[in-house]
């Protein structure tokens, strides 16, 4: 019996099946944008555990940060006993994230925390209570963010009643947009619409905060036109509400910008990070506008984990690298690369309805009828699961699970890159 064979014996026995899993595999190793599985079989990763490895797995300097960091004290907590890589990444965070003004950041353990955190500051720095969020977008699994996420199966179904003072309006989705325009005639509706939210849905002076993805992940790497969040944001200035950017998969240079806000020239009140901040160690950070931040009482934010020791020192290593190595220059170069083989790939095969994202964060729609957009997740399905058998690692996601999303890291050698995107093509013949 292979060794996979007998951790799947004891995954069914030992561990709930509400935890999926994509690929039935168990990792011995991974370095870079290779993963090795305990029965020897190597796999490219276009996956990069959800978007966590950008520098990509066991990159030197953060084994070493990790390494050093855990000889010395690996938790006393800070609310108890204070440390100074937790005021390091603040400050750091401070200053690389958008916007010249002051700013304070505050850290817990994964993006669903980060989300419940950032609507609570914004709550209590505006006295109010309602939440607009979007249709597609995704932001986590605990009961404030599990309300705010859109798709219901399998995120929501079943575990109701949800947070109250949640309110939904469509995304500026170009491919299937809700109001039947087409860019760039439409006049960004979809942006305008938030006026009609107000008077329909709930009154702006009751908002807290808009909260949104810059490129939604879960929700299909759907990308807005780079107008859309400036026209939501002064609508949020004019109302004094908190616009907050969910950064937490689209940050950390998976978009060939370290903040995917800078691309669409907006400074946000809140961002939040997570996912490749420490490179694969828990940690999320919410950094905002002072006043904002500083709001909260004494003793209001916080968590035992929240900001550990071994995570910021991880997250500090992991914005040397990206500087050190150029990251964000090898990923604008990466996007433009992979984005021209999508498109040939779509001239090619009739099943590729929609080539979107940005930069090296992009996707491919899959359809069955390019004219009437019925999604083709079960292709979608299936490409995946022969990607996988000739050694690739990919994810589809979507409202409609018809969308393969990538997220190489962004330090993958070329020769990996292009048998990836071989591997890619021969599973889109066969599926096609």
């Amino acid at each position: 019996m292979k060794r996979s064979e007998e951790l799947s014996k004891l995954r069914k026995e030992h561990v709930p099946k509400g935890v999926f899993n994509t690929h039935p595999i168990f990792v011995q190793r991974a370095q870079g944008a290779l993963i090795q599985d305990v029965d020897g079989k190597e796999y490219i990763d276009f996956a990069g555990g959800i978007g966590v490895q950008n520098v990509g797995h066991c990159a030197t300097k953060i084994v070493d940060a990790i390494r050093n960091q855990a000889e010395k004290y690996i938790h006393t907590c800070f609310h108890v006993a204070m440390y100074e890589p937790y005021l390091e990444l603040a400050k750091r965070l401070n200053e690389v994230t958008p916007g010249d003004f002051p700013k304070m950041t505050m850290f817990a353990n994964s993006g669903a925390e980060a989300v419940e955190n950032g609507i609570k500051i914004a709550r209590y720095y505006t006295k109010r209570q309602g939440i607009i969020a979007f249709e597609n977008g995704f932001h986590g699994r605990t009961l404030l963010a599990m309300s705010l996420t859109s798709k219901v199966k399998p995120y929501k179904w079943g575990f109701g009643p949800f947070a109250p003072e949640v309110y939904r309006m469509p995304f500026a989705y170009c491919y299937r947009c809700s109001y039947g325009r087409t860019y760039p005639d439409c006049g960004i509706r979809c942006a305008e619409a938030l006026r009609d939210f107000f008077i329909n849905q709930v009154s702006a002076d009751q908002v807290a905060a808009i909260i949104a993805e810059p490129v939604q992940g879960e929700g299909g790497f759907i990308t807005p036109p780079k107008e859309y969040f400036k026209k939501l944001k002064e609508m949020c200035e004019e109302n004094g509400i908190v616009f907050i950017m969910d950064e937490i998969q689209s940050g950390m240079g998976r978009t060939g910008y370290l903040f995917a806000s800078e691309y669409f020239e907006v400074e946000p009140d809140i961002i939040l990070s997570a996912k490749s901040l420490a490179a694969g160690m828990p940690l999320s950070a919410i950094t905002g506008r002072a006043e904002i931040m500083d709001a909260p009482h004494v003793g209001g934010l916080g968590g035992t984990y929240g900001g550990n020791p071994v995570s910021c020192a991880a997250a500090l290593a992991v914005l040397d690298t990206i500087e050190q190595e150029n990251l964000l220059k090898r990923g604008q170069e990466l996007g433009k690369k992979v984005r021209g083989a999508f498109e040939e790939l779509q001239s090619k095969y009739e099943i590729i309805g929609d080539v979107r994202g940005l930069g090296p964060m992009l996707a491919l729609e899959l359809v069955k009828d390019r004219k009437t957009k019925e999604p083709a997740a079960d292709e979608a399905k299936r490409l995946v699961q022969i990607a996988f058998e000739k050694g690739l690692v990919i994810l589809s996601c979507g409202n409609f699970s018809n969308v393969i999303r990538i997220l190489m890291p962004l330090s993958i050698e070329e020769p990996q890159l292009e048998k990836g995107l071989a591997i890619l093509e021969e599973g889109l013949e066969k599926v096609c």
